[in-house]
C-alpha cells in the first residue's frame, strides 16, 4: 500500500551545494515500519542516520501504542489532565488539527475502538493470534475529538472519560517531518526522510526533482508492479493510505485499520489506496487517510483541497486529481 520512495527534495539552494549524481542513502526496520534515509551529501550519512535514530526513539517513547511505557499509554482512557512532554504535546496538537481539517474523517480518539477490534499489538502479533473470536464493536461518539483539551501552558492533556488516543494517522508523518528538518538544520545538507513509505524533505535537491516510485504494495524498487506509477516531486511531503496491508481477522471477519469513526468499523470504501502530496508530510497523510475514510466522497473532498493526489480503486482504475504528475 506504499510509496516507495527513492528520494524526494527541494529546488536546489546556492547556499547549499549538492551533487545529485551522488546521493546516499540507508535503510533499516524501526518502529514497525521501514525506515530510509536519504541525504545530498554522502559525507553526512552516518550522521544523518544517527539524529534520525534519535528522532524515531524519541517519537515511539512518546507516541507508541504498543510500548506500555511510551507517553501515550500512560494516558489511559482519560477523565483526568494527565501530564504531556512537549513531543507529545505537539503531536496530540497535529492529530486534533488533523480531525478538524478532516471533518473528523482523521479522528484520533478511536484507540480504544481499535483495541477492541483486536489490534491491540503490532500487527505480526496481532496475525499470529489469530485475533479475538468475538467481535466487539464499540458505539462511538465521532465529535470526541473536539473534547480532548490541551493546555500547553500546563503541560496536560485531559480525555474524554472512556476514550483511548491512537496517533497512528499523523504521529509518524510527524516524525518524518520533524526529522527531514532537524537533519538538514544540523548538517547542511538536503534530506529525505521515509518511514514506510511517510516521506519528508528539506533543503536542496537534484535538479529535475527526485523519482518516486507510487505503487499499491510494498517491496523492492525493481519488483514488477503493474500499478506503479515514477513521478518527478520537488519539495513538500508525501504520503500514500491503503486497505491492503495492515490486515487482521477477528471474529471470522477480515478487518483494516482506517476506521469510519461514523460506525467504529474499518471504512467501507472504494479505493485500495491513495496518494497525496503536500506541503508537509503530516498534512499529505491526514488528506490520503481521510479520502479512504470518506469512501465515494474520497475523490470529489480531494478535489476541493487543491491537492495533488492519485487514487487507486478496488478494481485496478487509476484516477487523478489537481495536477498530479504524469
Amino acid at each position: 500500500m506504499t510509496a516507495t520512495p527513492t528520494d524526494l527534495s527541494d529546488p536546489a539552494d546556492p547556499a547549499d551545494p549538492a551533487d545529485p549524481a551522488d546521493p546516499a542513502a540507508a535503510e533499516w526496520h524501526a518502529i514497525g515500519v521501514t525506515v530510509r534515509v536519504v541525504v545530498t551529501r554522502p559525507d553526512r550519512l552516518d550522521a544523518a542516520r544517527e539524529l534520525l535514530a534519535d528522532e524515531l526513539d524519541r517519537l515511539d517513547r512518546a507516541c507508541s501504542r504498543f510500548r506500555p511505557d511510551s507517553e501515550l499509554m500512560a494516558l489511559g482512557t482519560g477523565g483526568d489532565p494527565a501530564p504531556v512532554s512537549p513531543l507529545l504535546a505537539d503531536a496530540i496538537e497535529v492529530a486534533l488539527a488533523a480531525a478538524a481539517g478532516t471533518g473528523g474523517a482523521v479522528d484520533p480518539t478511536l484507540g480504544q475502538v481499535m483495541r477492541d477490534l483486536g489490534y491491540d499489538r503490532v500487527l505480526p502479533a496481532v496475525r499470529a493470534g489469530g485475533g479475538p473470536g468475538t467481535l466487539r464493536v464499540r458505539v462511538t461518539d465521532p465529535g470526541a475529538w473536539r473534547q480532548v483539551h490541551l493546555d500547553r501552558h500546563a503541560g496536560t492533556v485531559r480525555l474524554p472519560p472512556g476514550v483511548r488516543l491512537d496517533l497512528g494517522a499523523t504521529a509518524k508523518a510527524l516524525g518524518a517531518d520533524r526529522a527531514a528538518d532537524r537533519i538538514h538544520r544540523a548538517l547542511g545538507t538536503g534530506v529525505l526522510v521515509s518511514l514506510g513509505g511517510d516521506v519528508a524533505v528539506a533543503g536542496p535537491g537534484p535538479d529535475g526533482g527526485w523519482p518516486v516510485r507510487v505503487q499499491d504494495r510494498p517491496g523492492p524498487l525493481d519488483a514488477p508492479d503493474e500499478g506503479a506509477q515514477v513521478v518527478a516531486l520537488h519539495g513538500g511531503g508525501m504520503a500514500t493510505s491503503g486497505i491492503t496491508a495492515r490486515r487482521w481477522t477477528a471474529g471470522g471477519r477480515a478487518l483494516h485499520h482506517l476506521l469510519d469513526p461514523r460506525t467504529g468499523m474499518p471504512a467501507v470504501t472504494p479505493w485500495r489506496t491513495v496518494t497525496v502530496v503536500a506541503p508537509s508530510c503530516v498534512a499529505a497523510n491526514a488528506a490520503s487517510t481521510a479520502a479512504i475514510v470518506r469512501g465515494p466522497d474520497g475523490l470529489a473532498w480531494l478535489g476541493g483541497t487543491g491537492l495533488p493526489a492519485r487514487l487507486l480503486a478496488l478494481d485496478g482504475a487509476v484516477t487523478t486529481v489537481n495536477a498530479w504528475p504524469r
